[in-house]
This record gives structure tokens, sequence and C-alpha cells, in this order.
């Protein structure tokens, strides 16, 4: 099988962005994104599976119990592209859908390749399904795949799970509308929303009883550690689910338990904790099922269906682009594409083709993370 593989080395970026979060005037501050290396993603497919985490097992039964329908609604000839892909566990339900009228290309697109390899192993043997993935940001790639796309190919951007509410409202909105702006009319985007719920539910959630959500978000700062040769002492931070009512959402922490200075050596810094004070690493916004489809318009989509799980309340959302204005057509193919080789060539992507690397998840260190990027299966015939 032919492999096409991009080496981008990020460890600047990590370093540049744990140097500017902890030393921020005020609250400190970590993106989530990085929760997700190989240690973080195999921890939360254990988070997946807890009793007191639902979401999961509540996006899978809507995509199970309904994915014929939501690719009914879609128009013919549809490549899919997910934000987020995770394990692709989920996906399985659209993509065999799907393949019931065509060949799919699938493009999963993560920031984590440990993620990519095990989506990889997940779906790749779905007959007539070619798997092209792409470890970049989530815009980034979603410009990437929609350059594979042939004339009269629609797009089906799924963004699954609870992703969204990872963002600030008005930061969710503000990615969902450039989302749309890589649309054209006839493409879709399903949508996962985790609803509203009691709150002892919410916190239990984020906060189960042996631990695992503690070492997922803890393992956040063992990372740091690896990567970018920190002295963080684990057992001096404790893991906090908090609720802030006001903005609905969950709030990860971590707690400092003593004063203490941390250095950073390949972050360039060092960073002081008073007793008490807490790292933000990630937020869970949660919505009413009876304000999606007013989001769905200011961000320039209508809601052409929505289904909602029962035992966790949990809601996905079929939305379509609709053109603002006449003048509204979408980018341009070629343009498309320019734009992408030029923004390669910019950070000093370099290109090769080779066989698929049989050592991906093989013992080498964190390092390797960095060298390890999209992969192409061909489809089983």
């Amino acid at each position: 099988m032919a492999t096409a593989v991009v080496a981008q080395h990020s460890q600047s970026n990590f370093a540049g962005d744990v140097r500017a979060g902890l030393l921020r005037s005020g609250q400190k501050e970590l993106p989530s994104k990085y929760l997700y290396d190989e240690v973080g993603s195999a921890l939360f497919e254990v988070i997946s599976v807890l009793p007191e985490y639902g979401l999961t097992r509540a996006d899978e039964r809507l995509l199970g119990r309904h994915a014929v329908d939501i690719v009914s609604r879609l128009k013919s000839d549809v490549l899919v592209a997910e934000l987020g892909s995770g394990s692709g566990r989920k996906t399985r339900w659209i993509l065999e859908a799907l393949t019931r009228r065509q060949r799919t290309t699938y493009c999963p697109i993560e920031i984590s390749p440990t993620a990519l390899a095990r989506c990889e192993s997940e779906l790749g043997q779905i007959e007539h399904v070619s798997i092209v993935g792409f470890e970049r940001p989530y815009l980034d790639g979603l410009l990437a795949a929609a350059s594979w796309r042939r004339e009269h190919e629609h797009l089906l951007v799924l963004f699954l799970g609870s992703t969204i509410g990872n963002f600030d409202r008005d930061a969710g909105e503000r990615f969902l509308a450039e989302v749309r702006r890589i649309l054209y009319p006839g493409d879709a985007l399903l949508l996962g929303t985790d609803l509203e719920k009691p709150l002892p539910q919410l916190v239990a959630a984020y906060d189960d009883p042996i631990g695992v959500t503690a070492a997922f978000n803890l393992n956040l700062l063992a990372r740091i550690n690896r990567e970018l040769d920190a002295d963080f002492d684990l057992a001096a931070f404790r893991h906090e689910a908090r609720y802030n009512s006001s903005e609905r959402r969950i709030e990860m922490h971590l707690r400092s338990l003593r004063g203490q200075t941390v250095a950073i050596a390949r972050a360039g810094c060092s960073v002081t904790f008073a007793k008490d004070e807490t790292i933000w690493t990630e937020s869970s916004h949660k919505y009413r099922a009876d304000e999606i489809p007013a989001m769905a318009q200011r961000t320039g989509y209508r809601c052409d269906g929505q289904w909602l799980d029962s035992e966790w309340p949990f809601a996905e959302n079929l939305r379509a682009p609709f053109a603002r204005g006449n003048h509204f057509h979408g980018p341009n193919r070629q343009d498309l594409r320019a734009l992408i080789h030029a923004f390669e060539s910019l950070l000093g992507f370099r290109y090769r083709l080779d066989r698929r690397n049989p050592q991906m998840d093989s013992a080498g260190g964190v390092n390797r993370h960095r060298d390890i990027l999209p992969f192409v299966h061909d489809a089983q015939v």
C-alpha cells in the first residue's frame, strides 16, 4: 500500500504555548489539545467506556441507529473529512452506510499520530473506503482534505463527540463559521453536541471515582516533563473538575497543593505556583437542543436534522451551508490547492512516498510523534 508522509516539527509550538499559558497574568492555562499524546489518547479511550462517562456511548448509539437516515439526506458522491477522529470507532457507522451506495474517501484530521494510527487500524479494512489521514490542526487539515475532492464531489464534515464544547461559545461559533467558508452548496456538517444534564451526573463524568480522568489530566504535566525537560512533581498537583453555571461548562483544572517553582528547560522558563493556584486545562460547554438551530443560522447553516439520545442527553445535528448572497460560491479548487501547497512550503514540510512504517507504534520515544503524519490507505476491493 502507498503511504504519503509529511513531517512537521512542532515541539517549538508546544514549548511556546506552554510558556505563554503558564507565564500569563491571572489564570494559568494550557491548551487542551496537548492532553492527547500517546498516553493521553490511550487514557481517553478508557474514559470513553467508564460508566460515569456516557457521552461516547450516546454518540455511538445515535450514529448506530440513524446513520442510514443521516446518509440518505446527503447529496451523492461524498468525501468524508472528520475533525478530531480519535480512534474512529463511531465513524464506522457513517462509512458503512455510505459504502452501500459508493466508494468513499475518508480523511481523519488529528493532532495525535497515535489516534491516526488507531483510526487506520479500526477502519482500514472497510471495503470500498480509502483513508487519507492528516496530522494537522482542524482548519489546516480540512483545507487539505477539501483539496482532495473531485469535481462534483460533495464534502461531509464530521465533528462528533463534544469537541465543539471545548471552545468558548463565541470562539466555537467563529470556528464553525470558518468551516462554513470551506464548504460548497451541497456539502454538509454533522455536529455532535453534549446537552445540559444534572450537576452530579456532569461532575462524575469528569472526575470518575477510580481516577482515570485525573490521570489523563495529570499526564499533561508528565508530557511537559518528558518533552520539554521540566521537573513537575505530579504528586504536588491534584485534578479538579468544577461546574461554571454562568457559562454552562465543566472546567478541568490542576491544583497546586503547595507553593512551588517548576523549571521547564526547553521552554526557557521557570514557573512559580502559589498554594491552591490552578492550571486550567480544558472546558466542556453544554448546550440545549432548542438553541442549536439558531446557532446554526448565526454561523451560516440551516439545520437539516437533529437526533437526540434519551439515555444521556446528547444531540447529533446535520447542518447544510446556505449561501450568503449570490456572490458566495465557495473557494476555487485550483486556488485551494495552491493555498495548501504554499502553506506547506512556508512551514518547511517535506514529502516522501514510502511504505507504511510497520514500527509506527513501537518503542522509540515521544520524539517520533513529530515525524509521523498523513497516511493513505487504499480501498479494499
